[in-house]
């Protein structure tokens, strides 16, 4: 799965989750936060004028998709998908 797909996921997820996503969408997305909230990539420690969201300064994803992409890893590594790319092609089919 390239990168815009899984900013789409990520998005849909934050917008529009499956209900029977709902709950480990919000617990991912807890967790991750607690984690990129403290990191020296996040955007809040670095001045970006331009860009007043909330962002990975390593890949340049928006937090809010990024952190609720399930398939999405970190790209230093400080947390992992939680499933893989051919689950979440099977959750995109129904």
């Amino acid at each position: 799965m390239g990168q815009l797909a899984q900013i789409i996921e990520g998005w849909r997820n934050r917008l529009f989750p499956k209900e029977e996503l709902k709950d480990i969408i919000a617990q991912t997305t807890e967790e991750r936060m607690k984690i990129c909230d403290n990191c020296p990539k996040h955007s809040k420690f670095h001045s970006t004028p331009l860009r007043p969201d909330a962002h990975c300064t390593e890949c340049e994803c928006t937090l809010l998709a990024k952190l609720a992409c399930l398939s999405c890893r970190c790209p230093l590594g400080k947390w992992e998908a939680i499933i893989t790319e051919q689950e979440q092609n099977k959750i995109n089919e129904t």
